[in-house]
């Protein structure tokens, strides 16, 4: 039974399951009925960030145009245009045992592309929600259903995978940005053309 986390709630995910090396973070949403004239595109991304809360290079930001992590430790699974169907709408897979030691966080993040264009934003979308399971088992560990939280954002941050001592743990965090893709960059330290 996966663990049902509220917003700020961390949890770890290898005190109960030694041994874990493999997780897959799926991210899930449903776009309202609202008419913007423009179909709905979120994409999802990891920012693997040292102790700075930053990125070292641009490599560690992994997303649509840059799928895999230089190390192999985090690979995303592709965009999916729509958003369609139940389930995961993106997944980004991720190797614990090759993330890089200098790595000490992974922040999940949603954008809405094109949002000021489409006037579009995290008020229109419902459903959103991040969960981990175990590649291996396919066992869900845990879910953090966002909620409703959210009016004028185009980007949030679900949640990230962070190391405390040995152990690798969730928080689910649930903020928003407004600016997209650019302000998370900014944010995260990662630099835009």
């Amino acid at each position: 039974m996966p663990v049902s986390l509220q917003k700020g709630q961390k949890v770890s995910l290898t005190k109960d399951n030694p041994g874990l090396k493999k997780v897959v973070v799926g991210l899930g949403w449903d776009v309202n009925a609202f008419d913007t004239g423009g179909d709905f595109d979120l994409d999802a991304a990891a920012f693997l960030l040292g102790d700075s809360g930053k990125v070292a290079d641009s490599d560690d930001f992994v997303f649509y145009r840059n799928l895999t992590h230089s190390s192999g430790s985090v690979v995303h699974q592709g965009d999916n245009l729509t958003g369609v169907g139940e389930g995961d709408d993106e997944q980004i897979k991720v190797d614990l045992s090759k993330v890089p030691d200098s790595i000490t966080k992974i922040a999940f993040t949603v954008t809405i592309y094109e949002a000021e264009q489409r006037r579009q934003n995290f008020g229109q979308v419902s459903n959103a929600f991040i969960r981990i399971y175990n590649e291996e088992t396919g066992e869900e560990m845990l879910r953090y259903d966002l909620g409703e939280d959210f009016s004028i954002e185009t980007a949030a941050v679900f949640g990230e995978l962070y190391k405390n001592g040995g152990e690798w743990k969730f928080n689910a965090i649930g903020n928003g940005f407004q600016g997209g893709l650019a302000a998370l960059c900014a944010n995260f330290g990662v630099e835009v053309e």
